[in-house]
C-alpha cells in the first residue's frame, strides 16, 4: 500500500504531465489517501483537467477539490454573454435535444436543468459548455427519465460489466431499484471505479448511480 508521501509524489508527477497545467498553479496535500487540490487557475477546463489527472493515480481514494477560477480581465464576460454562448453551444450539437434544456447563468456559473432520456445526452451537454471561455463553473442538474424496468436494467448492466476487460465483474454487486443503480464491491484503482460507473451510465434506463465501490489499496 502506498504512503501519503508516495501518493503525493505520484500526483505531482501526473499533474506535471498534464499539458494544460503549470506546476505552480496547483497545491497538493494528501491524508489517508484523500487528495486535496488547491490554488488558482485562469480557466475552468484546467480545474477539470487537474481533478481528472489526480483520479488516474493509483492509491487515490478520494479528491477534495478547492481550486478557484480567476479569469484575466480580457476573458471576463457578463452573464448575458455567457448565456448566449451556452445556448448556441447546445443548439449546434446534434447529440443534444437543446429544447429540453433550460440555462441559467449567475456570476459566471452555468446551471443546466431539464429531463433527458440518455446519459450520453447529459454528458454531451456538459462537454459542450464546460470548455467555453469566461465561465467559472457548471452545475449539471439535468435528470434522466427512466425507460426500462429495474430487472432489465440490472441484467443489461451485468452483461456490460462482464464484457469489460478492465473490470472483474464477479467482484461487483448490483442493486437496481426503479431507475437507481447501486454498486458495491472492490476494485484496484480509481480508474476502474470510474469505468464501472461509466458502463452503468451507458445502460438505457439508468437515471441515478450510487457508486459504493471501494478501492483496494
Amino acid at each position: 500500500m502506498k504512503t501519503d508521501v508516495q501518493i503525493r509524489e505520484d500526483v505531482l508527477d501526473e499533474l506535471m504531465w498534464e499539458p494544460m497545467l503549470r506546476p505552480s498553479e496547483i497545491g497538493v496535500a494528501v491524508k489517508d489517501g484523500i487528495v486535496t487540490l488547491s490554488g488558482y487557475v485562469n480557466d475552468y477546463s484546467k480545474k477539470l483537467a487537474a481533478e481528472k489527472a489526480v483520479k488516474r493515480v493509483k492509491g487515490v481514494k478520494a479528491v477534495a477539490e478547492d481550486i478557484q477560477v480567476r479569469l484575466p480581465f480580457e476573458m471576463q464576460k457578463d452573464d448575458e454573454q455567457i448565456a448566449g454562448e451556452v445556448v448556441n453551444a447546445l443548439k449546434w450539437n446534434t447529440n443534444i435535444p437543446d429544447e429540453k434544456i433550460s440555462v441559467k447563468v449567475d456570476n459566471g456559473w452555468v446551471t443546466l436543468e431539464g429531463e433527458l432520456e440518455w446519459q450520453y445526452q447529459r454528458d454531451a451537454a456538459l462537454n459542450a459548455v464546460r470548455d467555453l471561455v469566461g465561465i467559472n463553473g457548471v452545475i449539471n442538474l439535468l435528470k434522466l427519465k427512466p425507460v426500462l424496468s429495474a430487472s432489465i436494467v440490472k441484467s443489461n448492466i451485468r452483461k456490460a460489466l462482464e464484457r469489460n476487460a478492465d473490470l472483474e465483474a464477479d467482484k461487483i454487486t448490483i442493486d437496481a431499484s426503479d431507475s437507481t443503480v447501486t454498486i458495491n464491491g472492490k476494485v484496484h484503482s480509481w480508474s476502474e471505479k470510474s469505468e464501472a460507473e461509466r458502463a452503468i451510465w451507458a445502460t438505457p434506463g439508468v437515471a441515478k448511480v450510487i457508486n459504493h465501490l471501494e478501492i483496494n489499496g
